[in-house]
């Protein structure tokens, strides 16, 4: 489910960086979260309660949930303005780092240290393809968007992990929906560019693309940890490659090819690690238990 929510929202992102050519980012966003809100409420009218109950015994975290996601979708779609696809990813790939801190400060999660190994070495690949980026004149600005767009992010993941308990799906869209609707409107307004057919069509996917990989990432730790989740959040870097290159021509440079194979590297290792700490106890509870 992660992977697949990260490979949407791959594809949401490169939907967004065209978008950003012709429309505001209050207008795509506000749009995004008007397309999530008729959805849903579509849905429930068919059939009643679907995806279960609205009220939560948590509002404080489902605000601070909904306006995290709110500045990171509004970041990232400023930061695509002015980065290509993978370079903006690269900066994205602090977010293993910081939500594996917030898991253990905020959650009390016991983080494995192979966890912080191989997400130290992923990060290492970005930082491998990072660096002459900046050197060669790199937008500050869309760096700093996407930088600020990643804390959003791991706040929002973290949070995802703390409301675990709570059953069902249909609050985790009604309520960042409805405050990203009420609090984009008056700016969508004031920048509003009439859309054409293809332009709807556009703006539509992108609210139903987004609202199919937030849920899969909240379900995604729902059943994990970030501890275990967060390594493989590195795989949307060459996954931002070849979108890059399929949609938008940018041919990456060695670089950011080597960068992303010790991210894949990374990924794999801290699977096959965190596969041998399960197996582990198992062997020692059967030995034991023969004794």
């Amino acid at each position: 489910m992660l992977m697949t929510g990260i490979a949407m929202f791959g594809v949401l992102d490169a939907n967004s960086k065209i978008l950003s050519a012709e429309y505001s980012a209050a207008q795509a966003i506000f749009l995004r979260h008007v397309t999530l809100l008729a959805l849903l409420l579509g849905l429930r009218a068919l059939w009643r309660e679907a995806g279960g109950s609205l009220r939560t015994r948590h509002p404080f975290l489902h605000g601070l949930r909904a306006v995290a996601m709110l500045f990171s979708g509004l970041l990232f779609f400023l930061a695509f303005r002015h980065l290509p696809l993978a370079l903006g990813y690269l900066v994205f790939f602090t977010a293993p780092f910081l939500t594996l801190v917030m898991a253990a400060l905020f959650l009390r999660e016991e983080v494995p240290r192979a966890a912080w190994i191989w997400s130290g070495v992923g990060f290492g690949g970005v930082i491998i393809a990072l660096v002459p980026q900046i050197g060669g004149g790199a937008s500050l600005l869309g760096l700093g968007y996407a930088l600020l767009g990643t804390v959003c992010y791991a706040t929002n993941i973290t949070i995802n992990r703390g409301l675990r308990a709570e059953a069902g799906l249909a609050r985790l869209i009604f309520w960042p929906s409805l405050l990203g609707l009420l609090a984009m409107a008056p700016f969508a307004w004031g920048a509003w560019v009439p859309p054409d057919a293809e332009g709807w069509a556009r703006l539509t996917v992108n609210g139903v693309i987004a609202g199919g990989a937030t849920l899969l990432l909240a379900l995604a730790f729902r059943h994990a940890s970030p501890a275990r989740l967060a390594p493989f959040e590195f795989i949307a870097l060459p996954w931002s490659v070849v979108l890059d290159y399929a949609v938008f021509g940018n041919t990456p440079g060695l670089a950011v090819i080597l960068g992303g194979a010790v991210v894949v590297l990374a990924c794999l290792m801290s699977e096959r690690a965190v596969i041998a700490a399960a197996r582990r106890p198992s062997r020692q509870g059967t030995s034991s238990g023969k004794a």
